[in-house]
């Protein structure tokens, strides 16, 4: 593309402009900033803290002002410890005001999409306007553990999970056709309004469900920062518009750390390395701290991984970090970007989104007007 795009600062909204005046070819207004969060299990600690701190973080982002937060989910893992989004989001909605809640997301080729879809509109009938159901097609685990997840006897292989999100999203609008074989199975509680659904994915295959069903699409930049750029642009390029959503939305989700120093940010970030290494090795291991780096002698094999995922982690000043995003944001045309922040620590954590917050001048917004309690 011709000329060059520079960012202005508008509070939580930064706008490119091409300093030639000409047109840019993708939506140009990244306007929501929001947070991803594993529930890392970091090494010296318990399950039970990482979920305590999931809650002790979505309060202090809530007075952020990001817009979204979203929880994952992952079985068997010795590093992460959400293996139930839906219950940490109605906690997280319950001590949040401003913030839309979600799963990033439930792993729906485990479950019923009836339940799933009764889940989610009890979460939304509890607190309308706030909650999103990110979807994906992993498995969140090694197979074994798949399995053990599986549904039971007469459950739907992978290859069903197109039928599946179809199948969700009717039951989240209570839209099912006459003819559907479970027509007359209503979701409760119904309601007039309905959670935000998300597809989720880190390939092409899972953009052209999003693009086909007219859904907005969340692509994991810190699983796969080769393919984003392509993936995300192809997702908008193909997308058909649905009743739900008129035109495309693309958040794109990855890997920061903030530091006052750029040093400081990539020392940070060396947990992250050890932390793909050993997830590439299978190894059901806490989240590393940096006395496990530093105790930690690379073997080649691993300097290889390490080669290979170059790129899923980006740290820096808020100001290096902000740029990089942008950047990104640009060359994909995503509306959105979601950032997973780990650290080894609470402090510096939250440390980094509030430098973040700072670089992009975000403010807390109002609280909706509706919000059980």
């Amino acid at each position: 593309m011709p000329g060059r795009v520079c960012w202005r600062s508008t509070g939580a909204i930064s706008v490119a402009e091409r300093r030639d005046g000409g047109a840019v070819a993708y939506n140009p207004v990244v306007w929501k900033l929001s947070v991803l969060d594993q529930a890392p299990i970091i090494s010296g600690s318990t399950p039970v803290e990482a979920l305590r701190t999931t809650l002790r973080l979505a309060e202090a982002i809530d007075a952020l002002g990001y817009h979204r937060y979203w929880v994952a989910e992952h079985h068997s893992s010795g590093a992460l410890a959400c293996s139930a989004p839906e219950i940490l989001i109605g906690q997280i909605l319950a001590r949040t005001r401003h913030l839309r809640v979600g799963s990033g997301g439930v792993l729906l080729q485990h479950y019923s999409a009836l339940k799933v879809a009764e889940v989610f509109r009890t979460l939304e009938t509890l607190y309308p306007g706030r909650v999103d159901l990110g979807i994906g097609r992993a498995p969140g685990s090694d197979p074994r553990t798949a399995k053990a997840l599986a549904a039971g006897p007469g459950s739907w292989p992978l290859e069903y999970f197109p039928q599946r999100v179809a199948d969700l999203r009717r039951w989240l609008h209570d839209a099912l056709e006459p003819d559907h074989p479970f027509a007359g199975v209503r979701a409760m509680p119904t309601g007039p309004s309905a959670p935000e659904l998300w597809l989720l994915g880190s390939s092409a295959e899972s953009a052209a469900y999003a693009a086909l069903y007219g859904v907005p699409f969340a692509f994991a930049h810190f699983i796969n920062q080769r393919d984003a750029v392509a993936v995300v642009r192809a997702y908008r390029e193909a997308f058909r518009p649905s009743v739900y959503q008129s035109e495309p939305r693309a958040l794109l989700a990855v890997f920061a750390v903030c530091a006052e120093t750029e040093a400081e940010a990539r020392r940070l970030a060396r947990s992250r390395e050890l932390f793909l290494v050993r997830l590439h090795q299978n190894a059901r291991l806490p989240y590393p701290s940096l006395a496990d780096v530093e105790a930690h002698v690379y073997t080649p094999q691993e300097r290889a991984i390490l080669a290979h995922t170059a790129g899923r982690t980006i740290a820096g000043t808020p100001e290096q970090v902000r740029a990089t995003l942008m950047e990104l944001a640009e060359a994909a045309g995503a509306d959105e970007l979601m950032v997973l922040t780990i650290t080894p620590d609470f402090a510096t954590r939250l440390r980094s989104y509030e430098l973040l917050a700072e670089a992009f001048g975000l403010r807390p917004a109002a609280a909706p007007a509706v919000a059980a309690r």
